[in-house]
């Protein structure tokens, strides 16, 4: 098993990644938390139906588990999924000694540490992620909801106690669901350096075949990288947006497609390439476009916006992103890779931007 420990102001947490791990989880329960009542699962109810009979079972076989399942990705963080898991743990007497277990990818692991942060006032959470895609979000302790307006506009900072990766769940990821987990990976290259970004260009040329050693590398480099930034500014008072590069515009155009009908990574891997256009024309970036599109396009990644969603609409979610001021949006572009600045930009380079996106 590996380790990475995540240091904030707040929390220092492994983050652990291997096979077959519930042992470890189980062991660090009873050493962590001696006098733990309850373990409230909350699961996505795909992938609970693929894995969670057993992982409950083998909990159950040490704690008292109570069960929610919530649904599938990004529809699961809504106020009223929210409301009825609250009174799920009401009803099933989860109190202020219980440990919620995040058990699914990112959008459950958002759902359930904003549920741990506000049950009761706060109570402990471990994550146990998925999806590749988790591994951006399981750490650093940002939790939230959606709302109508906006992707996770309601939430807050808080971290989990440990995070559990288990390999073993991500033999069961579609090609599509890879693609979105390695979107965060790539935008954690672009931040880092030239050496991290080549060497997943060179590596990566398959969703379908991915060797468990690369992967592992990834996800330790990955996690690393957003420790690092997140150790320095745990509540995003600077350096921490750098993190959502490919973020504002990827935001607006998985909201504008409607919650759940296009994947965060997907959203995300067009808003790099929108940022990057962007980072040309106004920190003189010097980045062969051209090489890394055709990479990305050969790997299985649709960067098409739909044409029924309009540049207005798209310009309204950017807006409401939480690095705008006064209405204006703020993008995180890059001087060079490994080197993110935060630049506002006009509404008409937005258009042209825009306009370069549509022509792929």
């Amino acid at each position: 098993m590996k380790q990475v420990t995540i240091q904030t102001a707040s929390k220092t947490y492994d983050v652990n990644i291997g096979v077959e791990i519930t042992n470890e989880i189980v062991s660090f329960i009873e050493k962590s938390f001696p006098d733990v009542s309850k373990l409230w699962l909350i699961a996505d109810e795909a992938v609970y139906n693929l894995h969670g009979q057993t992982f409950s079972e083998d909990l159950g076989q040490s704690f008292d588990v109570t069960i929610y399942q919530a649904p599938k990705g990004e529809k699961a963080k809504n106020f009223a999924t929210y409301e009825e898991a609250i009174t799920h743990g009401l009803k099933h007497h989860v109190d202020r000694k219980s440990i919620v277990i995040a058990f699914g990818g990112g959008a459950i692991g958002d759902l359930a540490g904003f549920i741990a942060s506000t049950y009761m006032r706060g109570i402990p959470f471990i994550s146990v992620p998925t999806t590749i895609l988790a591994h951006d979000s399981a750490v650093g302790g940002k939790v939230a909801i959606n709302h109508p307006l906006g992707k996770n506009m309601v939430g807050q900072f808080y971290q989990p106690e440990g995070v559990f990766f288990d390999l073993n769940y991500f033999s069961s990821l579609s090609n599509t669901e890879i693609l979105s987990g390695f979107a965060e990976v790539i935008k954690h290259a672009f931040l880092s350096d030239h050496h991290f970004l080549q060497n997943l260009m060179h590596s990566f040329r398959s969703p379908a075949k991915l060797d468990e050693s690369f992967l592992t590398d990834c996800l330790i480099k990955g996690i690393q990288v957003k420790g690092d930034i997140v150790s320095k500014d745990e509540r995003e008072s600077n350096i921490r947006a750098f993190l959502n590069f490919g973020h504002t515009y990827g935001h607006a155009v998985e909201s504008a497609s409607g919650y759940g009908n296009r994947t965060h990574g997907e959203s995300v891997m067009i808003g790099m390439v929108y940022a990057l256009y962007l980072s040309k024309r106004y920190c003189n970036l010097s980045f062969d476009m051209e090489s890394f599109i055709g990479w990305i396009k050969s790997l299985g990644y649709d960067l098409k916006v739909p044409s029924t969603i309009g540049f207005e609409a798209l310009y309204e979610g950017m807006k409401r992103d939480k690095k705008s001021l006064n209405g204006n949006p703020v993008f995180v572009l890059l001087k060079d890779i490994g080197e993110p600045v935060l630049t506002d930009v006009t509404e008409n380079d937005l258009k042209q931007a825009d306009a370069y996106i549509r022509k792929l």
